[in-house]
């Protein structure tokens, strides 16, 4: 045994008993990182239902009007306007709308192929292994904007494009962890039991390895929700997102960087938005990561 697995067993070689104070700060840590993004989905999902938004529309008369809590703002545009006259709340909203659905489905077409191919390599290993682990490293090698030019260059800018990009930019990621845990998984006692005991390979795959893996999937997805948010945002700034007029965060803030010197608030509450949304997503899947690694929970 290594030091580590000394280190975190105890005489009769099972992993010691978490201390329920311990326990219970994980779980606490995870619900209060979990709180603010479940009031940000509220926010951007829930208030356009309740007809407190300001009105739609272009008002040449109130260009570039600050928010209503600096001077020469009103509070019937709580976060100003643009350079059309267009609310900037009413836009935060629905481009915040969009942005966490792109961020929510890039991160399943990202989860599910690159599980899948990191349990084949992980479970079989051999020559399924070194197949799939050099595809892992290609497209590790190669830099996402380079693979975004190209697919959107030839089919165009739409959602099914986008989300086409961003499972072919994270799937690797999540293969490789994946294929780590399922390399641990496959040489645990219970797996060699029900292989001494005939089970069928795609039983135990589907049936043990997989519901093992759940909570490891689970921190992987989350974590890559926030990187889906930063890539949709990217193309957007370059104008190789979502399409008008469809809106998201991403194409906010480009749309506001011409606008700094006048009207920062159009680009600046976008901007802010993104790096909060990603940084506690971010919190959350290594909390919950956190959670489910023993190796982790000790240190």
């Amino acid at each position: 045994m290594t030091q580590l697995e000394l280190e975190t067993t105890t005489g009769d070689g099972t992993a010691p008993a978490t201390p329920p104070r311990r326990r219970r700060r994980r779980r606490t840590s995870v619900f209060w990182l979990a709180l603010p993004l479940a009031a940000a989905a509220i926010l951007v999902f829930v208030l356009p239902l309740t007809g407190l938004l300001p009105e739609a529309g272009q008002n040449l008369d109130a260009t570039r009007r600050p928010p209503g809590f600096l001077a020469g703002g009103a509070w019937s545009h709580p976060l100003g306007t643009d350079k059309l006259g267009q609310d900037v709340l009413r836009q935060f909203v629905t481009a915040g709308r969009i942005t966490i659905v792109i961020g929510l489905v890039g991160a399943v077409v990202a989860i599910g192929p690159g599980t899948l191919l990191g349990v084949l390599a992980g479970y079989f290993r051999g020559w399924v292994d070194r197949v799939i682990s050099v595809l892992i490293d290609a497209q590790l090698a190669l830099p996402f904007i380079l693979i975004a030019l190209a697919i959107i260059s030839n089919r165009g800018s739409s959602l099914p494009v986008l989300f086409l990009v961003l499972a072919l930019t994270g799937w690797a990621v999540c293969a490789r962890v994946t294929r780590s845990a399922t390399l641990a998984i496959r040489e645990r006692q219970f797996v060699l039991g029900l292989r001494a005991a005939g089970a069928s390979e795609t039983r135990i795959v589907f049936r043990h390895v997989l519901p093992n893996l759940a909570g490891t999937i689970v921190a992987l997805g989350t974590l890559q929700v926030g990187t889906a948010i930063l890539i949709e945002s990217a193309l957007s700034f370059l104008g190789l997102g979502v399409v008008p007029p469809m809106i998201s965060w991403g194409s906010l803030l480009a749309s506001g960087q011409d606008e700094l010197s006048q009207a920062w608030w159009i680009a600046f509450f976008p901007g802010l938005a993104i790096t909060l949304l990603v940084l506690l997503v971010n919190l959350l899947g290594d909390a919950l990561l956190t959670h489910h690694d023993p190796r982790k929970r000790r240190r």
